[in-house]
C-alpha cells in the first residue's frame, strides 16, 4: 500500500500505550481509552495494547471479560516486569520488557494470521520503547505511524540530575543525551506527531518538521459532572453578596487534589497551608485521593492537624468515589511542581469539567487559560503561604468563588470538551 494514497475504510488501528487505565480500572476513561472508543465507534476495528502491570495502582491487571462487546475495542496485554518507583531503574527495565515483548508478539500474531495487519499505529511518547517497536512494525508492515507526544521527554529527566540548577544544566546532557537521541529518531520515524499540548508539540518541533501535527488536550467528560451554581448579576451587587456570604459561612471551603503522591508533585506544600490556614481560623477542608510514595507522610500529617482546616487523606479512589469527591467540592488544585514540565494535566481538566475554582501553581499553557478564563488563582509552587492565601481569598469571598468556578466550567466548555477535541 502506498502511503501517498488514501487508507481504506474500515481500518485496522493499534493503539500503543502502556500507562492508562484500561477499561474495568474504576477511573473516569483517560485519553487512550477515549480514543479507542471514538475511533470503534466509526467502525474501525481497534486494538489497544498495553502492559499488564497498572502504572497509577502498581499492581498486575487483567483484561476483563466483555471489553469487545462494551466498549467496542479489545485490550492486550504485554507482560513486563513491575516496578514500584515512578523514577527507578525497575520501571526502565519494565519499559524494556514492553518495547521488545510487544514487537514480538505483534510480529508472530500478525504472521500466523491470528491478527490482522494493522493500516495504523498510534504510540504514546513515552516510554521510548513503545513508539521505537511501533517504527520498526510499521516499516515492516507497511503501516502509518502516528507518535503521540504526552510529556517532554526526556528532558522532565533533568531535575533529578544532582547539584545546583547551573550545574544541572551541563551535566544534564551527559545523562540524557542518548535519551533525546533516541526520541528525536521516533520522531522521525513518525508519519504524523499528535500532543497532548502546544509546549509539549514544540519540544519535538525540529525532529516533526514537515509533518503532518495536531494538539489535542487531554480533557474530560463534561457530562459526568452537574454545571456549578451561576450567579447573575443581580445576585452579584453588593447587597445579595452579603447574604451569600453570610449562608455560606456555615460551610467549609471543601480543596482536592487529585493525582499522584509523587516527588513531581507539590502536595506536600498542603500541609504547611493547612496549618496556616487553621492559624488564621479559616473553615477548610483539603481532600488528597490518590496513591504513591508520599501517602505515607501526608497521612502521618493529617493525623496530627488541628483548628479550622482539615487535612483528609483518602489514598485511591474508585470512579463513583473519585467522581462524589468533586462533585462535592469548591476548589481543585493543581499542586504540580513547575520542574516537572507538565503542561496541563488531567486533574486540571477535571476540576475544570466539575466546575471548581482551580488553584495552580503552573506556570504556561494552563497559567494562561486560567487567568483568560478567570478561572481562579495562581500560587507559588513550594510556598505554603502562597498557597494558604489563594486558599484563604476564595474562602473569604464566596462571590469571588462563584465567579471562579462557573468560569472554570466555561473553560472546559470551551477548551477540555473530550465529546469534541476526540472525534
Amino acid at each position: 500500500m502506498s502511503r501517498a494514497e488514501p487508507l481504506p475504510q474500515p481500518l485496522s488501528i493499534w493503539i500503543v500505550n502502556p500507562f492508562d487505565d484500561i477499561p474495568g480500572e474504576g477511573i473516569p476513561p483517560l485519553r487512550y481509552w477515549s480514543l479507542a472508543r471514538v475511533l470503534a465507534g466509526r467502525g474501525h476495528d481497534v486494538i489497544w495494547w498495553s502492559a499488564n502491570w497498572s502504572h497509577r495502582r502498581k499492581a498486575r491487571r487483567n483484561v476483563p471479560l466483555g471489553i469487545r462487546e462494551e466498549e467496542g475495542f479489545a485490550v492486550r496485554l504485554v507482560a513486563v516486569r513491575p516496578y514500584e518507583k515512578n523514577v527507578s531503574l525497575a520501571r526502565l527495565n519494565s519499559h524494556r520488557d514492553f518495547g521488545r515483548t510487544f514487537e514480538r508478539l505483534a510480529t508472530e500474531s500478525v504472521a500466523s494470521g491470528q491478527l490482522e495487519r494493522p493500516d495504523l499505529i498510534i504510540a504514546s511518547l513515552p516510554p521510548l520503547e513503545g513508539p521505537e517497536a511501533v517504527a520498526r512494525l510499521a516499516g515492516r508492515l507497511d503501516a502509518l505511524f502516528v507518535l503521540d507526544v504526552m510529556d517532554v521527554w526526556p528532558e522532565t529527566f533533568a531535575r533529578l540530575v544532582p547539584g545546583p540548577q547551573w550545574l544541572r544544566k551541563i551535566i544534564a546532557p551527559f545523562f540524557l543525551g542518548g535519551m533525546e537521541r533516541r526520541r528525536n529518531e521516533i520522531v522521525a520515524a513518525a508519519d504524523a506527531v499528535s500532543a497532548a499540548s502546544r509546549n509539549y508539540l514544540d519540544s519535538v518541533v525540529g525532529a516533526a518538521a514537515g509533518k503532518p501535527t495536531h494538539v489535542c488536550p487531554l480533557g474530560a467528560y463534561l457530562q459526568e459532572y452537574p454545571e456549578p451554581p451561576r450567579l447573575s448579576p443581580l445576585e452579584a451587587d453588593a447587597a445579595r453578596a452579603a447574604a451569600v456570604d453570610q449562608q455560606a459561612a456555615a460551610k467549609p471551603l471543601v480543596c482536592v487534589y487529585s493525582g499522584a503522591l509523587e516527588a513531581g508533585q507539590d502536595v506536600e506544600t498542603a500541609i504547611g497551608a493547612a496549618r496556616q490556614l487553621s492559624a488564621a481560623g479559616i473553615d477548610a477542608e483539603i481532600h488528597i485521593a490518590g496513591g504513591g510514595s508520599l501517602e505515607d507522610r501526608l497521612r502521618a500529617a493529617a493525623a496530627g492537624q488541628r483548628g479550622s482546616c482539615r487535612l483528609v487523606v483518602h489514598g485511591l479512589l474508585d470512579r463513583t468515589e473519585h467522581s462524589r469527591l468533586l462533585a462535592t467540592a469548591d476548589v481543585g488544585l493543581v499542586l504540580v511542581k513547575p520542574e516537572s514540565l507538565v503542561a496541563i494535566p488531567y486533574k486540571a481538566c477535571e476540576y475544570a469539567a466539575a466546575g471548581l475554582a482551580i488553584v495552580n501553581s503552573l506556570p504556561g499553557e494552563l497559567a494562561a487559560l486560567v487567568d483568560r478564563y478567570d478561572a481562579g488563582a495562581t500560587y507559588a509552587a513550594g510556598d505554603a503561604s502562597s498557597l494558604a492565601g489563594a486558599i484563604g481569598m476564595l474562602a473569604r469571598d464566596r462571590i469571588r468563588l462563584a465567579t471562579c468556578r462557573a468560569n472554570a466550567r466555561r473553560l472546559a466548555e470551551g477548551e477540555f470538551d473530550r465529546e469534541k477535541l476526540y472525534p
